[in-house]
């Protein structure tokens, strides 16, 4: 007989609960159970719902973080007409125990921060004053002047003597929304994604990008241009709203890789355009012991190799400089390995004005000018075109053994030579400049015999034959 009046109690005493008259300033919990434009209803408990103001449902991107069905805690803010419910303390309205109950629950306060003093903030809340340490006024570092005048949303970290002594912070609430938004956009960050961020900072080897909820990944300098850049803040600064492409993302190491070049057409892609024997302007880069680095395009850079430029004393680097333009033959094209091997065309050269077609073949018996490179024990080197060098072996300079041979091929000077063999490669190129001397001679031979008196075909059949054998293909 006990039991059932027991449990006719237990039911009475819960409907009691359930049907007490609310109380203004009074913390409840409560389920959502619609959502509409402007506002929402929540179920706490009474004999009918309570309202809050739809945009109290909204996180920092304006969208609402809460569905039906789920559990909030409100403050009510007014029984009037129907129960009111707000997830933020307005301070101007609050009373002590309003504050005091704020404190011990979390609620946010609605403050003006009023100024800056030593160490932080002074923030106004209703009638009260409270302090804000300057670390906690934001997840970032910021200045003395930064916030004055600002209405902020506070969380209560300390209060003593009935709220006359208040510590608040903002840092607490920002790094609470971060968290609570960091799975949200932890789920949009992949490979390949494209995503827009802000630049928090800027390094010699990148830039940081924030994406959001304070996750940020790293813009290296080396994904920033299809071109060359010497520096990253040549292309962002601190502050700038960018879109930006994800490569790779590291979750043991907590690191994202991004990209800003992928979001533009790669060069490379159009290299069709690029010909052997084809001539373009280029601007060196940067000047390196094997060569010089060339710039036909923004994004596509070639070699000029220290073989390909002519000969000089001072050394073939003497002769370009990084900024300097000029034009470059194209001598190779690997788009693989995205390499462009060129050379530069002097000025006013008679390379610049011929067409591949109509230069001279580097072929036995072809009689060429070159430009001497250097001198070895076994020969003198002479430059002969872009990547061509050949060599005059000692015994065929012309010159005696005991001649400085240095003094009769000065570095840098034009020689005449005669091409006597060239290999399978077309690398090894065996020259002779005693073939022109006999041939000059020869020469001088025959005009000298034509014009003896009765001269007959001996000597100048004889030079005929040996100039016909060693003549240019051009003559």
């Amino acid at each position: 007989m006990g039991e059932p009046e027991e449990e006719d109690f237990a039911a009475l005493f819960e409907a009691s609960l359930q049907t007490r008259q609310l109380e203004k300033g009074e913390l409840v919990d409560g389920t959502v159970v619609s959502i509409g434009p402007e506002a929402a209803l929540v179920d706490v408990g009474g004999k009918g719902e309570a309202v809050i103001n739809v945009d109290e449902l909204r996180n920092a991107d304006g969208e609402i973080e809460v569905a039906v069905g789920d559990r909030i805690q409100a403050m009510v803010v007014s029984t009037v007409r129907g129960v009111t419910l707000s997830r933020k303390l307005v301070a101007a309205a609050a009373s002590d125990r309003q504050f005091e109950d704020a404190f011990h629950s979390g609620l946010p306060v609605e403050g003006k921060v009023e100024r800056a003093i030593k160490g932080g903030y002074e923030v106004r809340l209703g009638r009260h004053r409270a302090f804000c340490p300057i670390s906690q006024i934001d997840v970032r570092g910021a200045e003395a002047s930064g916030h004055e005048g600002n209405i902020y949303q506070f969380r209560i970290i300390e209060y003593k003597n009935g709220g006359s002594n208040m510590v608040v912070s903002r840092r607490a609430l920002l790094e609470e929304e971060q968290r609570a938004n960091a799975a949200a956009v932890r789920e949009k960050i992949v490979p390949e994604a494209v995503l827009n961020g802000r630049v928090t900072s800027v390094r010699d080897y990148g830039a940081f990008v924030d994406l959001g909820a304070g996750i940020q990944g790293l813009l290296h300098i080396s994904e920033m241009s299809w071109s060359r850049v010497s520096s990253p803040s040549e292309i962002v600064k601190p502050g700038d709203e960018i879109t930006v492409k994800v490569l790779r993302v590291d979750e043991e190491k907590q690191q994202i890789s991004l990209g800003l070049k992928q979001l533009a057409a790669d060069p490379w892609s159009k290299i069709d355009a690029y010909q052997l024997g084809q001539q373009r302007t280029g601007r060196i880069t940067r000047v390196a012991e094997f060569g010089a680095f060339v710039e036909l395009e923004p994004g596509i850079e070639a070699l000029a190799h220290a073989s390909t430029f002519a000969p000089a004393s001072e050394g073939w680097s003497s002769q370009v400089a990084p900024g300097m333009t000029g034009t470059f033959e194209i001598l190779s094209i690997d788009p693989e390995q995205k390499r462009i091997g060129v050379a530069m065309v002097a000025e006013g050269s008679a390379s610049a004005e011929r067409t591949p077609a109509s230069r001279p073949g580097i072929v036995p018996g072809a009689r060429l000018t070159g430009k001497v490179e250097r001198h070895e024990k076994f020969g003198v080197f002479v430059f002969l075109a872009p990547g061509r060098t050949g060599l005059i072996p000692f015994s065929e300079t012309g010159i005696a053994k005991q001649s400085d041979v240095q003094k009769a091929f000065p570095v840098g000077a034009d020689v005449e030579v005669v091409v006597l063999d060239v290999d399978s490669s077309g690398r090894r190129i065996r020259l002779s400049a005693r073939a022109v001397m006999e041939a000059s001679e020869a020469e001088e031979v025959r005009e000298w015999a034509e014009n003896q008196p009765g001269a007959g075909g001996g000597f100048g059949t004889l030079a005929d034959k040996l100039r016909a054998a060693l003549k240019s293909p051009k003559e």
